[in-house]
């Protein structure tokens, strides 16, 4: 299952490890796993109505009908009842996460997940923070309780395992062309090559 953990327009605002288009993109990416696979998402936000605010509206219109807990002061969202039972609810026990912050919302919750059982997969790109030092030191300190700490790419290829699978290259190859640049242009040049591609003086070797 999916969870999507505080990614509010304002927090977003305290995110200073990646660039901004760049973190917007990689939200965006981190939700577009649930629709790729399929896979139930729980959403979440905290203090929404406050200078947190509300999630991004493409993340909303992405999970419409999605369960969306708005807790109101719990730091560490598994503290709230709406969302154990939400993530309960699912009947599963793997569990792909991201959020901000990468030190507390991220860190909190998947430290409570592992006590409870769960595998946890934390989406280390869509995860943000202050700077990079805190970032490091969240995710060594998840990865030395046992949390899996992944990269977009790792995480849908891991999800994938194969590109003749469905979801497979027809549903992925997409999906990098649009959140994954260098891949997807990997895979352009590819399409050109086999389309119009030449063979260069010296280049058959």
């Amino acid at each position: 299952m999916l969870l999507v953990l505080d990614h509010q327009v304002g927090l977003f605002q305290l995110v200073h490890d990646f660039q901004p288009d760049q973190y917007k993109n990689n939200i965006l990416a981190h939700a577009a796993i649930g629709k790729v696979f399929n896979l139930p998402t729980v959403l979440m936000t905290s203090s929404q109505t406050g200078p947190n605010g509300p999630l991004p509206q493409e993340i909303l219109d992405m999970h419409e009908g999605a369960p969306l807990i708005k807790r109101q002061g719990e730091v560490d969202a598994w503290d709230n009842p709406d969302v154990r039972a939400a993530i309960k609810a699912t009947g599963k026990k793997q569990i792909i996460m991201a959020g901000i912050t990468t030190d507390v919302c991220t860190t909190f919750m998947a430290l409570s997940l592992l006590q409870e059982g769960y595998t946890v997969f934390a989406n280390a790109d869509a995860s943000g923070t202050f700077d990079e030092r805190t970032a490091r030191d969240s995710n060594d300190r998840m990865r030395a309780a046992g949390v899996h700490i992944l990269s977009m790419f790792a995480i849908t290829t891991d999800l994938m395992r194969d590109w003749r699978d469905t979801p497979g290259s027809p549903e992925l190859l997409p999906y990098y062309d649009q959140y994954l640049t260098a891949y997807g242009y990997l895979e352009r040049a590819h399409r050109a090559a086999i389309l119009n591609g030449t063979i260069l003086p010296g280049e058959n070797f």
